[in-house]
């Protein structure tokens, strides 16, 4: 990703939509569906349906994530801008993920 993400909605608004529009094999390949709770001021609720042609992102509660991901909107906006390593993150308690950690390796390829 060229340029940084601004903010945490930036990432689900923009950058996201974007990588998933330019790599439709990917959300092919993942299909399923991930759940993101990003805590702090600039936080909020995401879910990512790779089970929809194409990808889609939207605001809110998944019903069924097949994985979800927990950080701070800071620590997550470290992640996606590669200032901070996401396996880094996990290990250090900073990234957390519940579900198929299988999906959660394919993350990185969309974040």
């Amino acid at each position: 990703m060229a340029e940084q993400a601004a903010n945490v909605r930036d990432v689900f608004e923009r950058h996201m939509p974007e990588r998933l529009r330019t790599k439709p094999d990917l959300v092919t390949k993942i299909n399923a569906v991930y759940q993101f709770n990003i805590s702090g001021p600039g936080g909020g609720q995401w879910q990512v349906d790779c089970t929809q042609p194409g990808g889609a992102i939207s605001a809110g509660v998944a019903a069924a994530p097949k994985c979800t991901v927990a950080a701070t909107d800071q620590d997550f906006l470290a992640i996606v801008n590669g200032k901070m390593n996401a396996q880094m993150a996990f290990m250090s308690g900073k990234l957390k993920i519940q579900g198929d950690m299988g999906l959660a390796m394919k993350l990185q390829q969309i974040l």
